[in-house]
Parts: C-alpha cells; sequence; structure tokens
C-alpha cells in the first residue's frame, strides 16, 4: 500500500537526525515505498475548506548533514495526500493551534497524524490533569496567594511555564527560597497565560523516564537523567538517556491512559513519568523513537507505521 505522506516539520536542513523521531518516520515511510513531500508550516494555505500547502519532494538518508535531497516546490490541496504528519516542534502557541484549525478541515478524508483536534484540545500540561491519581500534586495558576498557599502545603516546589517545552524556564523553588518574589514578577510578566506549580519530585536526579505509546498501547522508553547540577532531564539540556525496564506502577499508568489515547486519535504519544508520578503527556511532538533504537530496544518507527496504516485501510 504505497501512500502519499505529507510531512509538516521545522526545517529539514536543521534538524539532528541522530535524535529526531520525525526523520526516523520518514526513513521508515520511506522504505515502505511511501511517496514522502515535506513542507514548513508558514507554507499552509486556506481559502474556504481547501487547504493547500507549496511542497517539495524529499528523499531522505541517514548521513548526518546530507540527509535530506529536495526537489522541486508543488502546490498541492492536502486532501489529495493520504497521511499528514504534525510534527513541527512547539511552542504551542497561536501559530501552532491555527495550524490545528486548518489541518482538522482534511481530516475527514486525509489522515492527521496526531488528530489535529485533539493536539488543540490537550495542551501537554493541561491533558495530564485529566489523570490527578497519577500526579504528583499540581497547580495551575499565576495568583501570588494560591501559589504560595500551595509551598506551604507541599514545601519545595517546581515552577513551569505552561506552554513549554525542552526543559525551558524550568525552575526549583525551595518552602523559604528568598527569590520566589522575584521568580514570581519574571514568570508575571513573561507568560500571560496561568503557569505550573508542582510538587517537587527529588527522586528526578535518578531519572525522567520518557515512555512511548502507539495508538494507545505501551511500546517502549528510556531513562533521561539530569546533568550534574541541574534538574532538567531533557536532552537538549544536557541529559543523558539510558535503557529502562519499566515499574508496574509505570505499566498502571501507561494501561490506565491508553484507551483514551486511542479513541482521540493519538497514535503517537510521549508521557513523562518521574518516580511513579505522570507529568507531562506529550502529544504536539513527541521524541525519542531514535534513542529507545539506539540503545538497543524497537525500531519504533515500524510500529507507528503500522497504526497509520492499519488506520488508512480501515478508513
Amino acid at each position: 500500500m504505497a501512500l502519499t505522506v505529507v510531512v509538516q516539520m521545522d526545517p529539514i536542513q536543521a534538524i539532528r537526525i541522530a535524535g529526531d523521531t520525525t526523520f526516523a518516520l520518514m526513513l521508515e515511510a520511506q522504505a515502505r515505498g511511501h511517496r514522502l513531500l515535506y513542507y514548513t508550516p508558514d507554507r499552509l494555505s486556506m481559502q474556504g475548506r481547501r487547504v493547500t500547502a507549496r511542497v517539495e519532494p524529499v528523499t531522505v538518508h541517514d548521513v548526518e548533514g546530507a540527509h535530506a535531497t529536495l526537489g522541486p516546490i508543488e502546490r498541492i490541496d492536502l486532501r489529495e495526500a493520504d497521511v499528514v504528519l504534525m510534527r513541527q516542534d512547539p511552542p504551542f502557541d497561536m501559530a501552532y493551534i491555527t495550524a490545528t484549525h486548518m489541518l482538522e478541515a482534511i481530516s475527514d478524508e486525509t489522515l492527521v497524524v496526531n488528530n489535529p483536534a485533539e493536539v488543540r484540545n490537550a495542551p501537554e500540561k493541561l491533558f495530564v490533569l485529566d489523570f490527578p491519581e497519577l500526579m504528583p500534586p499540581t497547580l495551575i495558576s499565576r495568583d501570588k496567594a494560591e501559589i504560595e498557599a500551595f509551598r506551604r502545603e507541599h514545601g519545595t516546589v517546581a515552577m513551569k511555564p505552561l506552554h513549554g517545552h525542552g526543559g525551558a524556564a524550568v525552575f526549583r523553588v525551595t518552602e523559604d527560597d528568598p527569590n520566589f518574589g522575584s521568580m514570581f514578577d519574571l514568570f508575571a510578566v513573561t507568560f500571560r497565560e496561568q503557569w505550573v506549580v508542582q510538587k517537587f519530585l527529588e527522586k528526578v536526579t535518578e531519572g525522567d523516564k520518557r515512555i512511548i505509546l502507539v495508538d494507545g498501547e505501551l511500546m517502549g522508553a528510556i531513562n533521561r537523567v539530569p546533568a550534574k547540577g541541574d534538574i532538567r532531564s531533557n536532552m537538549v539540556r544536557g541529559g543523558a538517556a539510558g535503557p529502562s525496564d519499566l515499574t508496574e506502577r509505570e505499566r498502571e499508568i501507561c494501561a490506565t491512559i491508553g484507551p483514551e489515547l486511542k479513541r482521540r486519535g493519538l497514535i503517537l504519544v510521549g508521557i513523562d513519568v518521574i518516580d511513579g508520578h505522570l507529568t507531562e503527556i506529550n502529544v504536539t511532538s513527541p521524541t525519542g523513537l531514535r534513542a529507545i533504537k539506539r540503545l538497543g530496544g524497537p525500531d519504533l518507527a515500524v510500529s507507528v507505521w503500522d497504526a497509520i496504516e492499519a488506520r488508512v485501510g480501515a478508513g
């Protein structure tokens, strides 16, 4: 079954393929004989309910620095595609939300991965609140009195932007931290929306697990350990990835959330778990596939494409 696959992503020339999940998905699609087209979100347009993009045919090569060969630009109606992969990185801002509205208009005929309406309705640090029994104590607020009360109850907390990504602007704030006032002022002038205040999990130093679910099923995991002197385990912030076995608690978390992910059409999801606590459900552009394979785990790009092809075939 040869498909026309269109990939909406950040500029392909700038990606680092060694850890890029989108690139892994493109390699597998190409290996299956699917036709690959590529565009950046600024080349997406809409007239009435007709959604078009100026795309480039692309051939991918697993060679750093020479990883993509592009053909001439052509304009296509995205309803002509079988699959659109929405894979640009956050921030989850109005540009991202606008793209979900535009791609939702074609989703009755073209499979968009992940489902754009559900991506819009499931921002990672809010969607997770649907499962409070799996989480550490968490407050979403920008009200100073509420945050101070939460700190008095729970002691040391982590503060981070509601729509942040990649570990940017994540702070550990102790109960009597003299910097809290200045940090509150900084957040208040920087972010218009509420932010996340969460009981700090001391065992983050032992690792923050990234667990991949495909169509609601647990498929693989890595453990990301923060660099010395940092609390952020994100690999773009210096975290080191290692192989990981899953605990019964982590399997319970996956079994609890899996059916809802499948129901929403969220085919590729990455969740973050620290010390048995679910902290985020990543649905926009989850990563981790290449790291899992590099560390001896399965090639989950295969599982993702099996799920995509099954959905296209069922449609």
